[in-house]
């Protein structure tokens, strides 16, 4: 058979190196043992197999019979004499190249931009709050809930559908996902709603419509679309000093809802991925494989919002917005300790030696993610108007926030999104019937969250790609 040949217990190899040729012994030397002889031709060879069938193979391809092995080598066949030379020759493999830059591998600038686009959206709250005539903020809340925990649900049916390599059905998705979305948040609000709360109302449906067509940008890899699209919301930083038209509070954030949709529907009509579709798989993501993705956006919504105190969005807002600008350095920090657990898998011996790698380098990121949420929310309570002072307890309360957040996000991209969202669901359960017990409440999730991550990051399994 050309190009392979069989070996005598029925298993195909590729053809092998030839043996190099035997050395003639000069005059009045010894006769050294032809398996030593054997043994120093074949080093190179040898010293790079993982089995004795390997070298057994060689042999075997360089024409040596059974015969020709026992008068020569005294052995009794070609495997017998390769376990010998298996045990002569030492191991020599060879250093691996270096693995290419993998999809952990994301630069820092990346990751900044989507944490500016994640927090931008908050200028348009400042822009719009007094045009709320003193009505609640209830509806606007429960939108934004009902949305997060849609687009949660939707992006991850989205991105699944980008893992399995068809294009063509994460845009169907999207289109089809991304408005009944909109519409969802948009019924949500209108249906807690008092007399009196319509401008709450419409302000709510446009945060639906933004939070739909967001998805799709950030889904689909559009984030400088995205940013081009809340650039007019910059217009609202004479808003946090001094009073502006009504006219320019309704227009500017009209203005990035419109140029958000408009994106967000061109990506949708091209397709939104450039790479060629590879074969669409036979079946796709089921529905319930989601609600976890839902659950876990609706507990990690609730705890955001509890954070920030009453009106998170339009008055309390400076935790909220260290939370959402934090997201960029926490994405970063997500692949950077999947870098180093992705490294400790090639260097490290033994599962003791990886288990401390693993912990040291959790500990070492997310020690960085509350560094810089730390010093967000100080320069946010600084920035935000109307922003109480920072205090201990509150800032206590906002980092171990910050711990849940950060652990789930990354439970959730090991594949563990189902104890992150029982543990964030459980503590906004408990924040709502209780909400004085806020700080308890975060530190027991923070304990949990903790405690699932320990358990399954520091197996060297969990990290196997």
């Amino acid at each position: 058979m050309s190009g392979s040949l069989w070996l005598k217990n029925g298993t195909m190899r590729d053809t092998l190196p030839v043996i190099p040729r035997q050395r003639v012994a000069g005059a009045g030397t010894l006769a050294a043992d032809p398996v030593d002889e054997l043994a120093d031709r074949l080093a190179g060879l040898a010293a790079v197999a993982v089995h004795p069938d390997e070298i057994a193979a060689i042999l075997e391809s360089d024409g040596m019979t059974d015969d020709h092995i026992r008068l020569t080598y005294g052995r009794a066949d070609s495997f017998a004499l390769a376990e010998d030379l298996y045990a002569r020759v030492e191991r020599r493999h060879p250093e691996p190249e270096a693995p290419p830059a993998g999809p952990w591998h994301h630069g820092l600038g990346g990751c900044l931009l989507r944490g500016v686009v994640f927090a931008l959206p908050g200028l348009a709250y400042v822009l719009g709050a007094p045009l709320f005539g003193g009505a609640g903020t209830v509806p606007l809340l429960a939108g934004a809930v009902a949305g997060w925990v849609w687009n949660q649900a939707l992006s991850h049916r989205a991105y699944t559908w980008l893992g399995l390599g068809d294009r063509d059905s994460a845009v169907r998705s999207l289109r089809v996902g991304a408005p009944a979305g909109a519409l969802v948040g948009s019924a949500v609000a209108l249906a807690v709603a008092g007399p009196g709360e319509w401008p709450v109302v419409v302000f709510a449906a446009g945060q639906s419509l933004y939070l739909a067509a967001a998805t799709v940008l950030l889904v689909l890899g559009r984030e400088r679309a995205l940013l081009c699209a809340l650039a007019p919301l910059a217009g609202a930083v004479p808003a946090f000093r001094y009073d502006v038209p009504d006219a320019l509070r309704a227009g500017l954030p009209a203005l990035s809802l419109v140029a958000a949709i408009t994106f967000a529907a061109l990506v949708l009509r091209g397709g939104g991925v450039r790479s060629p579709a590879p074969r669409r798989p036979r079946s796709g993501p089921p529905l319930l494989a989601s609600v976890p993705y839902g659950l876990f956006g609706l507990g990690t919504g609730l705890l955001v919002l509890y954070a920030g105190g009453d009106d998170a969005l339009v008055t309390g807002a400076g935790p909220v917005l260290a939370l959402t600008l934090s997201m960029g350095p926490a994405e970063w920090l997500l692949h950077r300790f999947r870098r180093l657990s992705v490294a400790g898998l090639r260097t490290l011996t033994s599962a003791r030696e990886f288990r401390r790698a693993a912990a040291g380098a959790l500990a070492q990121c997310l020690g960085a993610y509350l560094a810089v949420l730390l010093a967000l929310a100080v320069v946010g309570v600084l920035l935000w108007p109307g922003a109480p002072g920072p205090d201990g307890a509150g800032l206590l309360g906002l980092l171990l926030v910050g711990v849940v957040l950060w652990l789930g996000l990354l439970l959730q991209a090991f594949g563990a999104v189902r104890g992150a969202a029982a543990v964030c669901t459980l503590a906004a359960a408990a924040q709502t019937l209780a909400p004085s017990s806020g700080p308890l409440v975060a530190g027991a999730a923070a304990a949990a969250m903790a405690v699932l991550t320990c358990a399954l990051l520091v197996r060297p399994t969990a990290h196997r790609v």
